[in-house]
């Protein structure tokens, strides 16, 4: 085994094990409410009374399943059915199908918009816990998300999925994922966390509809998403593709590249296959024009307003590993393996929470670390973090 994946399988796992996981089991269950608490600030403080996301408890899940399949450890078994309980019994919408958005610390649903990114997540996890354990209650759910995604979200006129909707599936204003968002009805993001979870769900279910509809958001990218003459992904598009904004996000592409190839690999059509292999170094190659020389990858560049964001996030890193490790694995592009090197030193050196656990939010082009974000919140999750550790320890065991 080469030195450099030695180094980073062994150095990967213990991060795993030691730091990452024991978090969230440690820190993050709500004993007396149920769940998991919805908040723990930047510099390591308790919300108990946050709210609850089902993004956060929808990776939580994902993540511990995931970890006792590779693993085998009963405690993150008992983690993710704690997470499995929770999302089925508190999130899940038993009226209209799908899940809540948000909940009070309490477990009530206070927002009740159907964001299909949300509920691609609770996919994910329930497909991974199924996947983990043979779990039939998990596969059922799964499929039922699977149902109202096809049902109420995929636009069969034009094709591809519709952003949000209110909780009876009726047309929404607002269909923003987080602020930072454009308003528009279509966008990567979403659809790229579509195509992540029909990936799981296939492995666990080879329903032919899903495997079409698996190859038809392959396709979407390929042909509605990607900027060929660039190799970025566009972000967000009116209902018939229009794209209206120029904005890089490298820590998108990089993410993209594996999991385009995770798909097309999962799929098993070696004529997609090949064409989606053409793509993913141009993709990854794209994702590079935002790395530092010590193998950070900066957040967006705006090229409209003329701004870059060189913030390093924590997830940008944890991507760029996984990307370029791909690179090195399915390429054999050694000097990709040397980026994943460097991105994980920097990891090391400057997001890692030695004293108080888990990842910083993260740095800014100063050098500092941000202690303003959550270590563990609304969109901070032990996936990015741990979905990187876990793929090396599968892909190199």
């Amino acid at each position: 085994m080469n030195k450099l994946i030695k180094q980073l399988r062994t150095e990967t796992q213990k991060e795993l094990e030691t730091n990452i996981l024991p978090f969230w089991m440690d820190r993050m269950l709500d004993k007396e409410r149920g769940g998991f608490y919805g908040r723990i600030d930047g510099e390591g403080h308790l919300d108990a009374k946050a709210p609850k996301g089902a993004i956060l408890n929808a990776r939580i899940l994902w993540t511990f399943s995931a970890a006792y399949r590779i693993l085998k450890k009963e405690e993150y078994l008992e983690t993710a059915a704690r997470a499995k309980r929770y999302l089925i019994d508190c999130f899940y919408d038993t009226d209209f199908g799908g899940i809540y958005w948000e909940l009070d610390c309490d477990g009530n649903p206070t927002d009740t918009k159907k964001q299909i990114y949300a509920i691609g997540f609770a996919i994910y996890g329930l497909s991974e816990y199924a996947r983990a354990t043979g779990d039939e209650e998990a596969l059922d759910y799964a499929i039922r998300l699977f149902e109202v995604i096809e049902k109420y979200s995929f636009d069969p006129i034009q094709n591809g999925y519709l952003e949000a909707l209110t909780r009876d599936w009726k047309p929404i204003e607002d269909m923003r994922l987080s602020d930072k968002d454009e308003n528009e009805k279509k966008t990567m993001n979403t659809h790229l966390h579509i195509l992540e979870p029909y990936t799981n769900l296939y492995r666990v279910w080879k329903d032919k509809r899903l495997e079409n509809q698996l190859r038809n958001l392959i396709r979407i990218f390929l042909d509605k998403i990607l900027d060929r003459k660039t190799g970025h992904l566009n972000l967000f598009f009116e209902e018939d593709w229009l794209n209206k904004y120029h904005i890089y996000s490298y820590g998108h592409d990089i993410e993209a590249s594996w999991l385009l190839h995770e798909a097309a690999l999962v799929l098993g059509d070696a004529g997609l296959l090949k064409e989606v292999e053409e793509w993913v170094v141009r993709i990854a190659q794209a994702a590079d024009e935002g790395l530092n020389a010590d193998g950070s990858m900066i957040y967006e560049n705006f090229l409209d307003r003329q701004h870059i964001d060189r913030e390093c996030h924590w997830w940008v890193q944890a991507e760029n590993v996984v990307g370029h490790v791909n690179l090195y694995q399915h390429f054999q592009d050694e000097k990709a393996l040397e980026i994943a090197g460097k991105t994980w030193n920097f990891i090391c050196e400057h997001l890692i929470d030695r004293q108080g656990g888990e990842w910083y939010w993260s740095c800014y082009e100063d050098g500092t670390v941000n202690t303003k974000d959550d270590k563990a919140g609304f969109w901070k999750c032990p996936y990015h973090n741990g979905r990187m550790c876990m793929e090396i320890i599968e892909r190199f065991s």
